[in-house]
């Protein structure tokens, strides 16, 4: 009587070691390149001080994310014969794509940002007058005619420009010209004695004015140089 047979169990032979090793090559082949493709860019311009990361999906199109701002700045201004004092803040963060239409690093570029855009302004000084909508008023110590300009939140954005390709790992620049669309929401408020003083007529001539002029901005420009380096 023979023994049992026992099934045999299948040993991993020549061909599939070394199906696996070619396996673990190609996979270790990608981390390195996926590691070695990204760039770390730089930039100075409209809307600020910019700082970003792109990453190549192929040879003609390039992933890209970055940060920049203005942070914020005090001015005066004049607006419908009222002088202001502006504070204005400047932040922005986008997500792109780029799609390079030659083999240059000529491209176009999609994408959206979200945006921390808005500027305050504080109309008069105490003993100055101001012409609210059809009338003049004496400012006392607390009265004030602010204005509030604000940029949507979230923008598409548009634009051309240079650099991004892939290509080998070093030094490189690039350029951007574009814009966030959105229009601007203006608002308006008066403080101390003027709430009372000033009709509702004069304050909605006034603001009606204001939006005429800033609040007619429907787009957010970008014009910025810097340089990269892909590693």
């Amino acid at each position: 009587m023979h023994p049992p047979i026992s099934p045999a169990l299948p040993q991993p032979g020549r061909s599939s070691r070394s199906r696996l090793s070619m396996t673990l090559l190609a996979l270790a082949a990608m981390a390195t390149g996926a590691a070695h493709a990204g760039e770390v860019y730089g930039g100075l311009g409209i809307p600020g001080v910019m700082i970003g990361y792109a990453h190549p999906l192929s040879a003609t199109t390039t992933i890209r994310a970055d940060y920049a701002s203005l942070g914020s700045r005090s001015d005066t201004s004049t607006e419908e014969g009222i002088n202001y004092a502006v504070k204005a803040k400047v932040n922005r963060l986008g997500l792109f794509a780029d799609w390079f239409v030659t083999q240059s690093n000529f491209r176009l570029t999609g994408g959206i940002t979200s945006n921390q855009m808005k500027v305050d302004l504080t109309g008069g000084s105490t003993g100055s007058t101001v012409t609210i909508g059809n009338n003049s008023y004496t400012l006392g110590a607390n009265d004030r005619f602010n204005v509030h300009v604000k940029f949507p939140s979230t923008t598409p954005y548009l634009g051309i420009g240079w650099g991004h390709q892939q290509a080998e790992k070093g030094w490189g620049f690039n350029a951007d010209l574009g814009a966030s669309f959105g229009k601007a929401k203006v608002t308006t408020e008066l403080t101390g004695t003027l709430a009372t003083r000033v009709s509702q007529a004069d304050v909605d001539a006034e603001t009606a004015e204001l939006r005429d002029g800033v609040g007619k901005v429907r787009a957010i420009p970008q014009l910025s140089l810097g340089v990269s380096y892909r590693f």
